[in-house]
């Protein structure tokens, strides 16, 4: 089931969908960590400095809920838990691609503005 985030967006521009969905300080960050590979909760909170524990709980659960993410929870001792993107949540590489080439090109204007203020 998608969230009331994603369902109060859905009736709007598909832009605010996709930000609903993606938006936000972290969320692009985790969803770069799980393109390639499948990650357990302390390896994410290692590759994310700055990310607290609670916000990245709380935007994993987003995530799956939205059917982004997958969470597989193995049932031992000491618990493992391993999260990976869904297929749905692999689409998502390009845009995230896409907004990466955009803020090099970006950086490299502004680079280029502020060196001819010099």
């Amino acid at each position: 089931m998608l969230s009331e985030r994603v369902q109060t967006s859905w009736t709007h521009c598909p832009i605010e969908t996709t930000i609903a969905i993606i938006g936000g300080k972290w969320k692009p960050i985790i969803l770069y960590h799980l393109f390639d590979h499948v990650r357990r909760f302390g390896e994410l909170q290692r590759l994310i400095p700055g990310v607290t524990r609670e916000m990245l709980t709380q935007h994993l659960r987003e995530l799956e809920a939205d059917g982004i993410v997958h969470r597989e929870v193995y049932k031992q001792v000491p618990p493992k838990v391993e999260y990976a993107l869904t297929d749905l949540g692999i689409t998502l590489k390009p845009i995230l691609f896409a907004m990466h080439e955009w803020a090099i090109g970006y950086r490299e204007q502004v680079d280029q503005q502020v060196g001819c203020r010099s």
